[in-house]
C-alpha cells in the first residue's frame, strides 16, 4: 500500500476515533466504561444558574439515558400509555418526536417503566429496545427503518420488574441478552443474541443455560463490550452467572458461577431472590462483576485463564470485596474502581489488591444512575435529585453537591461535547461553562 494512502486511513481512523470519542453513543458512553472525554465541565449549577444553558420539559419520567452524536439526542419515555422515542437538538428544541409502541407498564411503585432501557446511535440511525419487547431503527430525521417483537421471535418475556436490557450496538450489529422466566414455575428464556442492525435480522441465538431457580431467573442487567484494543466478547450477567461470548458465532468463552450460595468466592447462603441488576464494569485487562443483596463484588484479569467454567479462584481471579452496588455499574479509572452503593454510600477500591481506599456515606437517598467519570471528578446523582461531585483519587473529597429543585434522577449521567447532561424525572438538563 503506498505510504500516502496508508498515511491518509490513519488520519481518518484517528479523526473517527476522536470523533466517537466526544460523542456518547450509548448507555456507558464511547468506550462502554462511564468515562467521558471533555474539558471545563461544572461542578455546580444550581447556585451558579449561568451553567444552566437550557432545561427541556420531557414527556414523561425515564431512566434510560439520552444517546448523543454530535448536534442530536436521543432519548427514550414513556408518555402515559405510549412508549416514544425521540430527537432533542442539542440547542434544546424538539425535532421529532415517534410513538413506536403503547402499552408502559410500571414497575416498583412507578421507579421504573417500559421506557427504561436506553437508546444507542452511530450517527446516522438509531436503535432502542422497550420492556414490552419492541426493538426498532429509525434514522436520524425520525423515519422507521424497522421494528421487530423479540416476544414473538424468542418467547413471551416474564420478569417481575419489568425488562430493562439495554443492547449493545458494536459495528453492525446488536447483541442482546434475554433472561428471565417464571418465579416458581418451569418456563424459563435464557437467550444470548446477534442482530444485524440494518434490518434486524437474526446473525445467531445461543442457549444460556444455567439452571437458576425463582427470582434468580430474572436479569435486570444489560450485556457489555469487553474491548481492550486487541481482545473483544460479549459480557453477560444474570442467572446466578456472569458468561462471556465470542462476538463472532457465540460460542461461549468463560462462565463463571458461584455468584450465589456457598462457594470458593462466596461464602454466603444461597438466595432464591438473587437478582442481577447492575451490569459489570470493564477496563483493559479487567472485569468486574457486582452481585445484589448486599452481597460481593468480584474482580478478574482478562487472561488465559479466563476460560471454560470457572467456580473457584484461579488464575484469572483478582480479589473480592465485601459490599456491592445493587443497582449502580462499577467505574474503573486509574487503578482504582469505584462503588456506588444503592443506600448513598460510596466506596473506592484498589484495583490490584482489593484493598479499600475508603468507604464513606455520599447522601441519605437511594442510588439508581452509575457514576460518570470526567476530567479528574466523579458525578453521582441520586434518586432524590442530589447530584454530587467527588474529586477522583484516593481520597474522598466533596467538590459539589447540587440538588435539582426536588426532580428525581434514575438515569445516568452524561457528558458529550464538553456538555454535562442530566436527566431528572421532569427535564432534561444541559450544562456548560459559560464561553
Amino acid at each position: 500500500m503506498p505510504r500516502a494512502i496508508l498515511f491518509l486511513l490513519v488520519c481518518f481512523s484517528l479523526v473517527a476515533a476522536d470523533a466517537v470519542a466526544d460523542n456518547w453513543p450509548a448507555w456507558r458512553g464511547p468506550t462502554n466504561n462511564g468515562i467521558a472525554v471533555g474539558k471545563n465541565i461544572p461542578t455546580e449549577w444550581m447556585n451558579q444558574k449561568e451553567n444552566i444553558a437550557w432545561r427541556l420539559e420531557l414527556p414523561g419520567p425515564s431512566g434510560a439515558t439520552p444517546a448523543i452524536w454530535e448536534d442530536r439526542i436521543y432519548l427514550s419515555s414513556a408518555e402515559g400509555d405510549d412508549l416514544v422515542l425521540m430527537c432533542v437538538s442539542t440547542a434544546g428544541k424538539e425535532l421529532w418526536k415517534k410513538v413506536v409502541t403503547t402499552g408502559n407498564k410500571l414497575a416498583r411503585a412507578g421507579e421504573g417503566n417500559s421506557a427504561s432501557p436506553s437508546p444507542s446511535t452511530d450517527g446516522k440511525h438509531v436503535w432502542c429496545f422497550f420492556g414490552n419487547g419492541i426493538l426498532c431503527c429509525y434514522d436520524r430525521d425520525g423515519n422507521e427503518v424497522w421494528k421487530l417483537d423479540v416476544q414473538d421471535r424468542y418467547g413471551k418475556i416474564d420478569i417481575q420488574f419489568g425488562m430493562t436490557m439495554t443492547p449493545v450496538l458494536f459495528g453492525d450489529h446488536l447483541y442482546l441478552q434475554l433472561i428471565h422466566g417464571t418465579w416458581g414455575g418451569p418456563y424459563t428464556v435464557g437467550k444470548v443474541i446477534k442482530l444485524n442492525k440494518k434490518d434486524g435480522s437474526e446473525v445467531w441465538a445461543v442457549e444460556r443455560e444455567t439452571g437458576a431457580d425463582d427470582e434468580c431467573k430474572h436479569s435486570y442487567a444489560s450485556p457489555i463490550l469487553y474491548d481492550d484494543g486487541t481482545t473483544k466478547f460479549l459480557v453477560t450477567h444474570g442467572a446466578n452467572h456472569t458468561i462471556g461470548y465470542n462476538l463472532e458465532d457465540g460460542s461461549e468463552r468463560w462462565r463463571i458461577s458461584g455468584l450465589n450460595g456457598p462457594s470458593e468466592f462466596n461464602k454466603n447462603k444461597y438466595d432464591n431472590t438473587f437478582r442481577l441488576v447492575a451490569s459489570p464494569g470493564v477496563a483493559p485487562g479487567t472485569i468486574i462483576i457486582p452481585t445484589c443483596k448486599k452481597g460481593p463484588v468480584f474482580a478478574f484479569k482478562v487472561n488465559d485463564a479466563l476460560s471454560g467454567l470457572i467456580e473457584g479462584p484461579n488464575g484469572a481471579y483478582r480479589w473480592t470485596f465485601r459490599s456491592t452496588p445493587d443497582v449502580p455499574c462499577p467505574l474503573i479509572k486509574d487503578g482504582l474502581v469505584y462503588l456506588f452503593m444503592s443506600d448513598g454510600k460510596f466506596a473506592c477500591v484498589d484495583l490490584e489488591t482489593g484493598e479499600e481506599v475508603y468507604f464513606e456515606r455520599n447522601h441519605n437517598s437511594q442510588s439508581r444512575s452509575s457514576p460518570l467519570y470526567v476530567d479528574g471528578h466523579i458525578y453521582l446523582a441520586a434518586k432524590d435529585g442530589t447530584v454530587m461531585v467527588i474529586k477522583a483519587g484516593r481520597k474522598y473529597e466533596v467538590v459539589a453537591e447540587n440538588s435539582m429543585n426536588g426532580e428525581g434522577i434514575t438515569a445516568s449521567p452524561i457528558v458529550a461535547n464538553d456538555v454535562l447532561y442530566i436527566r431528572s424525572a421532569a427535564a432534561l438538563y444541559a450544562i456548560k461553562s459559560p464561553k
